[in-house]
């Protein structure tokens, strides 16, 4: 009886063992899709969010860095005696899911979002090809009461101050050195300036990364609003910009028209016009901190 129980065990065993040696001398191994990686150097191409998330585990501190208007001559040293600056903290909970918040200089404005990857563009292991993302965000100006709202004829409540942006972002790295993205969405305002100013305003709008060499990439991102939505004077936002990376670094040297860095500013109250040379120099600086490291990969 031993000897028939000894019998059946070497002969369910030996095809595992077998199988398990054959992998071994091929040196394959069994493993899951593989995920296109670095669209993008940053979460955000210039002024907008990119196809990249903060990886689990990881926080990114960003300082956002605008000058006064080139245009502004040598009396405001074209522009460098002015600056708008916006500080924030990313946080990756997943490598999915990611949420931000950040204060800007600009109306004295706090931000948060919250962004998420539905979709992966898959290189391998599976099939597919783009990269789908939502983002939902919303922004609060904090002036003082006597600033924000002088008619004190008229009523005031604390929800004016507020703003909220959705926004989806499709895209595709079609290889090493393309990635393009459109990401569409709507800003609602509670307050307009008049009631002839709608509250949502929808925009179409699209980016785009060509990489130059291993740590340098060229960005460019266009915030198309549709007509007869904003006052005469408003301008689309349009940019271009250097990412440059250097270890747990990426600056982002760039020009823009739009002062403000939440969406509510720089989709729906950017005034500079780049012909007559309303642009801004500013930079974008990240430095990320492994806070947690997960025992396995979220996905």
């Amino acid at each position: 009886m031993n000897r028939s129980y000894l019998l059946l065990l070497v002969l369910f065993a030996s095809p595992v063992v077998a199988q398990d040696d054959l992998l071994d001398l091929l040196g394959e191994e069994e493993t899951g899709p593989t995920y296109t990686s670095a669209s993008f150097k940053a979460t955000r191409v210039v002024n907008g969010h990119s196809l990249e998330n903060t990886a689990h585990g990881v926080l990114d501190f960003r300082i956002g860095h605008r000058f006064g208007f080139l245009n502004g001559g040598a009396n405001q040293f074209f522009g460098l005696d002015d600056a708008t600056i916006r500080l924030g903290l990313d946080y990756g909970i997943t490598d999915r899911l990611m949420v931000g918040v950040g204060r800007s200089s600009y109306q004295k404005t706090v931000d948060g979002f919250t962004k998420y990857r539905v979709l992966k563009q898959c290189d391998d292991g599976c099939t597919m090809p783009i990269t789908l993302a939502v983002v939902a965000g919303s922004s609060i100006n904090t002036t003082r009461t006597v600033d924000f709202w002088p008619d004190t004829s008229r009523q005031y409540f604390f929800t004016h101050r507020m703003a909220y942006s959705f926004q989806l972002i499709v895209g595709r790295k079609f290889s090493e050195r393309l990635t393009l993205q459109l990401n569409p969405g709507v800003v609602h305002r509670n307050l307009v300036a008049s009631t002839n100013d709608p509250n949502d305003v929808i925009h179409i709008s699209g980016a785009g990364r060509m990489k130059l060499s291993k740590r340098v990439a060229l960005n460019a991102e266009y915030f198309y609003v549709l007509p007869d939505q904003l006052p005469e004077g408003y301008r689309n936002s349009f940019s271009l910009g250097f990412d440059i990376e250097t270890g747990g670094h990426v600056f982002q040297l760039h020009v823009t028209n739009s002062t403000g860095m939440f969406e509510k500013a720089f989709i729906t109250e950017t005034v500079g016009n780049w012909a007559d040379g309303d642009i801004h120099f500013g930079f974008n600086i990240s430095r990320v901190f492994t806070l947690h490291t997960p025992k396995e990969p979220v996905e």
